[in-house]
């Protein structure tokens, strides 16, 4: 039987990690980045500084609530290993998670340290931003895993032996970074060219000699569509070729989670990138991202397992 108490504070730690990934993004928005000055982990080199300007304010709210976040992750950690026996799904989950909450006090340290903020520019920030996004994702589904092995031990993804379903969801793993990866730097010339509608952005993006980060944000809408309609096309069949209660469930969602996405993302586009519907578009992502990892191991999981899909769908019919 899953221990409900442990399973409750994974899932909440799951939730506020998702609030200080969205807090994190108003912080770009805002160019609120260098409130603290090159100054890591104290605030313009105090522990508790005078927040004389909102960029402070919204820099230094963004480092306690990470704070916590980390001492949350610890307290997973530690937990999981006095719950669980060794080689349990759970201990992995919170060591990953642990790891990759490193990794992105790290990055975020890089960041601010290295004046990765505000209104740079540089080449630097545009290839850091989409990687502190995909450590940001590593570290969410680390956190989400946790807490589902939590109560779902029986999920354990076994990747040989399952033939293009495996290979399937890999694809949309990758194909989900790859949107990711080019919505941060969407994003970051968002922040820094800000246009006032559509059309502007087009016409900045088609004219030579512009910055690169303006020129590379009108790809992120068309990798988006062309990864959602695989996705929602491979989670119906995964569905159909490993049919449980479960992956009949998280492949709806990937589908109406994507719909609602491209929605959204639309509306991002249409209103020129406001902050009301990046932080949306922001929480979409990660919850799409989660859902596509639960469809997965899910999926690995179960017992009727084949060497190719082929067979499968041709039995099926």
């Amino acid at each position: 039987m899953p221990n409900r108490n442990f399973v409750l504070y994974a899932w909440g730690v799951v939730v506020f990690t998702l609030v200080v990934i969205l807090w994190g993004d108003v912080v770009q928005a805002t160019g609120s980045g260098d409130g603290c000055g090159a100054h890591w982990p104290t605030c313009n080199g105090e522990v508790l500084p005078l927040l004389k300007g909102r960029e402070t304010f919204i820099e230094f709210f963004h480092r306690i609530t990470s704070g916590l976040s980390l001492l949350l992750t610890v307290g997973l950690l530690v937990w999981s290993r006095r719950l669980f026996p060794k080689g349990h799904l759970v201990r992995l989950g919170a060591g990953l998670s642990m790891f990759f909450m490193i990794t992105e006090s790290l990055v975020g340290a890089g960041l601010v340290l290295f004046r990765l903020v505000g209104e740079d520019a540089s080449i630097a920030r545009a290839i850091v931003a989409p990687i502190h996004l995909v450590n940001t994702l590593f570290l969410i589904g680390s956190l989400a895993l946790t807490a589902w092995w939590s109560s779902h031990p029986e999920h354990r993804p076994i990747w040989r032996g399952q033939g293009l379903v495996s290979w399937a969801l890999s694809l949309g793993l990758g194909g989900i970074l790859l949107v990711a990866a080019s919505g941060a730097l969407t994003s970051l010339g968002d922040a820094l060219f800000p246009v006032r509608n559509t059309a502007e952005a087009v016409s900045w993006a088609l004219t030579p000699g512009e910055h690169f980060l303006v020129q590379l944000r009108i790809y992120h809408p068309f990798i988006a569509v062309l990864v959602s309609v695989y996705s929602v096309l491979v989670a119906n069949l995964v569905s159909r070729l490993r049919p449980s209660r479960h992956t009949k469930l998280f492949a709806r969602l990937v589908g109406a989670l994507f719909i609602a996405q491209l929605g959204v993302g639309y509306l991002n586009v249409l209103q020129a990138a406001p902050l009301f519907t990046q932080l949306p578009h922001l929480l979409l992502s990660d919850l799409l991202w989660i859902t596509w990892l639960l469809l997965t191991v899910a999926a690995l999981s179960q017992a009727h397992r084949t060497g190719s899909v082929l067979p499968k769908a041709v039995g099926a019919r």
